[in-house]
């Protein structure tokens, strides 16, 4: 597939690395000084098959406009904007177009997000064990929870009927580990995920690009997870 790359930080660059190794063609990386407000969007959007965007908060809805008002699907794995989705989804109900987003795309998280979802169901009716969600992140990851952490919790909590606290650590290099925790007066039972490189989210994003070419609305990787086992 023919990729428009929107971020040249250390994402937008591994998952140049990967593209190009599967012999899909990258037809530009894009910074921010070559597309103020999108403007770099409009004028490759023709030529690419769909975008894969990471960048920052503040740009990122003005970047997945810019790719609907260019009838350019994209896969976007910025976090923090997440207020503005509503508008971006009457955008693509009106324009017919087509928006993958996730705050993590680990094929891994998206399956623990599931076993969350199983445990906090199953811990529902024990209300000796109180629930609570760790992550830890590099010391540059500017949101806190985290997307991921957030969605972990989201889920657990929506099945456990009531509320999952979440402890944000910011130090080093870490890529993201994410544990959740039912801690009982004598036991205690963690599910844990931990990213070993950055190369598995640069993965599951060119994994959403692929499967997102051809399709129309808006889509999570619960939708890429459910198709891949065929339901």
């Amino acid at each position: 597939m023919r990729l428009l790359i929107i971020g040249d930080g250390k994402m937008g660059r591994t998952i140049e690395q990967l593209a190009r190794e599967r012999g899909h063609v990258v037809v530009d990386v894009l910074g921010a000084a070559a597309n103020a407000v999108g403007e770099g969007i409009a004028e490759r959007a023709a030529g690419a098959d769909v975008a894969i965007e990471f960048t920052e908060p503040s740009a990122a809805r003005d970047n997945v406009m810019a790719c609907l008002a260019g009838a350019l699907p994209v896969v976007t794995g910025t976090t923090g904007w997440y207020e503005a989705l509503p508008a971006v989804e009457n955008e693509i109900n009106r324009r017919g177009g087509a928006l993958f987003w996730a705050p993590n795309f680990s094929l891994g998280v998206a399956l623990v997000v599931e076993l969350a979802r199983q445990a906090g169901a199953s811990f529902a009716t024990q209300l000796q064990f109180d629930a609570h969600l760790v992550e830890v992140h590099h010391r540059a990851k500017k949101d806190a929870p985290s997307g991921t952490g957030a969605a972990m919790a989201s889920a657990t909590a929506s099945a456990l009927g009531r509320e999952v606290p979440i402890t944000s650590v910011r130090v080093g290099h870490v890529p993201g580990t994410h544990t959740l925790v039912f801690d009982g007066p004598f036991e205690q039972v963690t599910l844990t995920h931990e990213a070993r490189d950055r190369r598995v989210f640069a993965d599951g994003a060119l994994r959403a690009a692929e499967w997102l070419v051809g399709r129309r609305g808006i889509f999570t990787m619960r939708d890429l997870v459910r198709t891949e086992k065929g339901t």
